[in-house]
């Protein structure tokens, strides 16, 4: 197979990154991987096959992005970079450890931005959140839709959005600094396989997912009342995204990729309980934090510019996830 070009993927053992990397491969792309293993695994980058779809001894590397010029050595002769690394865990843990947060991503982004700028890409494509819109705006399940251009003026929730929304800045200063054609997706919610289902840095859908399993042993609690909303989309339409990207994506400005409706928490842990089989009373734990109350995309943009649409339906999505964990959990 012709090789397309060489691409670096940050964060690229973790669960979108990994999907992105076989994606990348299959495609006939000499793919890099960066990461620092704190939710990234090896054994992601295992193909059906058990086998490495890369070479870990020459393509993946344990780097601390956070640590000024440690990637340089590994961006000469790159083509295009895909900076998907960041810290950032269950709603628990981010408002746990807000300064944390915000210190390791603005390091991380910065680090990597300024280590892009000295090479002549092809490409940079950077992943900023949804996270990163005004608090106000995040107002339920029937929140009207996002768009792009109501991220200004700025007043995210949390640090997690702050640090993301301070890189999408510096991403886009480099684009006009430096001519390196530049791209920045804005996800929703992204669930899917492979992924951390920890109760200490586990997300709401996998941590459901986990509680659901181990039912009776692990009672079944929802943080907060279960009225806030997210919008779920699967790692394989972000991977899509992404790689349209590669073709469609440089210069448009931000493009948001997530679904137009809000789902409640409530459905999703009533859709989990459904999926299990089992008879589960579902507790709502309203001293936790709920997080955003509830925000969802007007895509037309990424549906104009990219010709992407969520095409993996919730039920499935969740069927996927809910039998991957029970695998692992045995």
């Amino acid at each position: 197979m012709k090789k397309l070009g060489n691409v670096l993927v940050t964060g690229g053992a973790g669960m979108i990154g990994s999907n992105l990397v076989k994606r990348l491969v299959r495609e006939g792309w000499h793919v890099t991987v960066v990461d620092n293993f704190w939710r990234g695994k090896r054994d992601y980058l295992l193909g059906d096959d058990g086998r490495p779809v890369i070479d870990f001894d020459t393509q993946l590397f344990e780097l601390d992005l956070a640590v000024p010029g440690v990637l340089e050595p590994h961006l000469a002769g790159v083509d295009h970079v895909f900076h998907l690394a960041d810290v950032v865990a269950g709603v628990g843990f981010v408002f746990d450890h807000q300064g944390f947060i915000f210190r390791q991503n603005l390091l991380i982004n910065s680090n990597v931005i300024h280590a892009a700028k000295k090479f002549p890409l092809k490409g940079f494509i950077y992943v900023g959140t949804a996270c990163s819109f005004p608090a106000h705006l995040q107002t339920g399940v029937d929140a009207a839709p996002l768009r792009e251009e109501d991220q200004y003026p700025a007043a995210p929730e949390s640090a997690y959005g702050w640090s993301k929304l301070m890189g999408e800045y510096e991403t886009l200063l480099m684009g006009r600094e430096t001519g390196i054609p530049v791209a920045v997706l804005v996800f929703h919610n992204v669930y899917g396989t492979p992924c951390d289902f920890t109760s200490k840095t586990g997300q709401v859908i996998p941590s459901l997912v986990r509680k659901a399993i181990a039912h009776p042993a692990e009672p079944f609690v929802v943080w907060g009342s279960g009225s806030q909303g997210r919008a779920f989309v699967h790692v394989d339409d972000i991977v899509e995204a992404l790689v349209l990207s590669l073709t469609r994506g440089f210069g448009q400005g931000v493009i948001q990729i997530g679904p137009d409706r809000c789902i409640s928490i409530r459905e999703i842990a009533e859709t989990i309980v459904a999926i299990s089989g089992k008879p589960i009373a579902i507790q709502f734990d309203t001293t936790k934090p709920e997080g955003d109350r509830g925000r969802c995309a007007d895509y037309s943009k990424a549906r104009r510019v990219l010709g992407w649409e969520p095409k993996v339906p919730l039920r499935e999505g969740l069927r996927q996830l809910y039998d991957w964990i029970e695998q692992r959990m045995g």
